[in-house]
């Protein structure tokens, strides 16, 4: 009886230890994460300056940010990434006098 309990002691280690072993866990799903309004060159080549709002709305959609305190500013932001390493950072920050774009100033970082 003791032999049988030592073996099935050491057997359950042995398959313990297997299992906890780095190589034959699962390894965990890591989604890519898109955030923002999608930005890419052809999208900013499309704008303009003269374009009015609803047309720069019909190109990009609505602006991530709108800042209560300069209307005539709007902000676009995308970022591209996986779990918490971003591998993209793009960004269009267009200007207005009044209705009409006056001023588009756009960065796209790829890493």
């Amino acid at each position: 009886m003791p032999k049988l309990l030592l073996t099935t002691t050491i057997s359950l280690l042995f398959l313990i230890a297997i299992g906890c072993s780095k190589s034959s866990m699962p390894s965990l799903y890591i989604p890519t994460i898109r955030q923002g309004n999608y930005i890419d060159q052809f999208t900013i080549s499309q704008l303009h300056n003269g374009m009015t709002k609803h047309q720069v709305q019909h190109v990009l959609g609505t602006p991530l940010i709108v800042d209560p305190f300069h209307q005539e500013r709007w902000d676009y932001y995308y970022q591209d990434g996986r779990g918490t390493k971003v591998a993209e950072n793009r960004s269009v920050t267009l200007s207005f006098n009044g209705d009409i774009l006056d001023h588009i100033d756009s960065s796209i970082d790829n890493r």
